[in-house]
C-alpha cells in the first residue's frame, strides 16, 4: 500500500510533469543542430561529438581521483604521492586532453574562401524581417526578395550578413553555425547544403519586441530547378493589374514601401513583395499565408507582429483587405 502511495504521489507531482513536457518539447527537429544537411553543420557536428567526449573524460578523471582520495585509508598515502596524484591528474592530465582538443578544432575554425563563380545572396537584418538580394555569377544584376532564401543544392553560396538597424544573427542549425549582422559591418558565411528540401532559419540575437517572431524559409533546390527558378523570377511578377486588389494597393500607397518587379513600384522601405505567391509563410515565417491571414496583416500587422513599422489599415474593410491579399497572392 505504501508503495502504491508513491506511485500516486508521483503522478500527481505538477513539477515531475513539468520537466518531462519541457524535455519533449526540446525533442522538435526543425531546429536542431544535430539533423543537419550541410557540410559545415556536419562538421561542427562532428567537433562536438569530440569536444565533449574530452570534457567527459576531463569530468572521469576528477571523479576518479576525488573517490581515490575518499576511499584510501588514512596513511595509505603519503602526502609526496597525493600532490603527483593531484599534478598528473588533475592538472597535466586535463592539460593534455585540452591542448589534443584544441588542436583538433583550430584547423575547422579557419574562414572558408569563396570563388569568384560562387553565388552572392546578402542578407540584411530588419526589425523584424529579411532583406534578400541573390547576386549570381555573370551577367544579369541583382535579385531581390525577402523572408525566404533559395540556394542549390551542392554548389557553395557566400551569405553576407549585415543589418540596418541593431544587431541581429542569421542562424540556419542544419546548415552551418550562427553568425552575426551587425550595422555597418558585412560579415560573410560559406556554406554548401548536401540535400535539397525545406528548413527553418532564425535570428538567434534579440532584436526587439518581435524577435521570437522573426524567422524565414531556407529552400535547397536542386541545381537547375535552382536556375529556372532564378531566371524565371527575373522577369517580374504576374498578376492580375487590372483588378480591384491592385487598384487599392496603388490607392493606399502600398507602393511608397514595398516593391513589385514589373510595376512602376520599387520602393525599398519594406519588404520586396515580388512573386509574393510562391513565398510558403507569411509575416517573416510566422503564419501560412491564407488570404485571411494577410488581410488580417494588413489591417493590423502589430496585432500578428508587435513593433512591426508597418502602419495598420483599420479603414480597409475585410472585404478591401481580402482584395489586396487576392491581388498578393497572384504575384507568381
Amino acid at each position: 500500500m505504501r508503495r502504491e502511495r508513491g506511485d500516486a504521489g508521483a503522478m500527481r507531482n505538477p513539477w515531475l510533469w513539468m520537466t518531462i513536457l519541457l524535455g519533449l518539447g526540446a525533442c522538435n527537429a526543425e531546429q536542431s543542430t544535430l539533423h543537419v544537411f550541410g557540410a559545415e553543420a556536419r562538421e561542427v557536428r562532428r567537433m562536438a561529438g569530440i569536444l565533449a567526449t574530452g570534457a567527459i573524460l576531463i569530468v572521469a578523471i576528477m571523479a576518479a581521483l576525488y573517490v581515490r582520495a575518499v576511499r584510501a585509508p588514512e596513511g595509505a598515502l603519503s602526502h609526496q604521492g597525493g600532490m603527483r596524484l593531484v599534478l598528473w591528474l588533475g592538472a597535466i592530465g586535463p592539460a593534455l586532453i585540452l591542448t589534443a582538443l584544441l588542436l583538433y578544432a583550430l584547423p575547422a575554425m579557419r574562414p572558408r574562401t569563396a570563388g569568384p563563380d560562387d553565388l552572392v545572396v546578402r542578407v540584411d537584418g530588419e526589425q523584424f524581417w529579411w532583406r534578400i538580394a541573390y547576386r549570381p555569377a555573370g551577367a544579369g544584376g541583382e535579385l531581390r526578395s525577402a523572408n525566404e532564401v533559395r540556394i542549390p543544392v551542392g554548389r557553395p553560396v557566400v551569405f553576407e550578413l549585415t543589418a540596418q538597424d541593431v544587431i541581429h544573427s542569421f542562424w540556419i542549425p542544419g546548415l552551418a553555425g550562427k553568425m552575426d549582422m551587425i550595422p555597418g559591418r558585412i560579415n560573410r558565411l560559406v556554406v554548401r547544403a548536401e540535400k535539397p528540401g525545406r528548413f527553418r532559419g532564425v535570428c538567434a540575437e534579440f532584436c526587439g519586441l518581435s524577435h521570437a517572431l522573426m524567422a524565414f524559409d531556407v529552400i535547397v533546390m536542386e541545381g537547375p530547378a535552382f536556375d529556372a527558378w532564378l531566371d524565371r523570377s527575373r522577369g517580374g511578377s504576374k498578376g492580375a493589374r487590372a483588378s480591384m486588389g491592385a487598384a487599392l494597393f496603388d490607392a493606399q500607397g502600398c507602393g511608397g514601401c514595398h516593391a513589385v518587379r514589373g510595376t512602376p513600384y520599387d520602393a525599398t522601405i519594406g519588404p520586396d513583395l515580388s512573386r509574393f505567391g510562391e513565398r510558403r509563410t507569411l509575416g517573416a515565417g510566422i503564419l501560412p499565408p491564407t488570404l485571411d491571414n494577410i488581410a488580417a496583416f494588413i489591417r493590423a500587422p502589430q496585432a500578428a507582429k508587435p513593433g512591426a513599422r508597418m502602419p495598420a489599415y483599420p479603414q480597409l474593410s475585410v472585404g478591401q483587405a481580402r482584395a489586396i491579399a487576392l491581388y498578393l497572392k497572384g504575384l507568381q
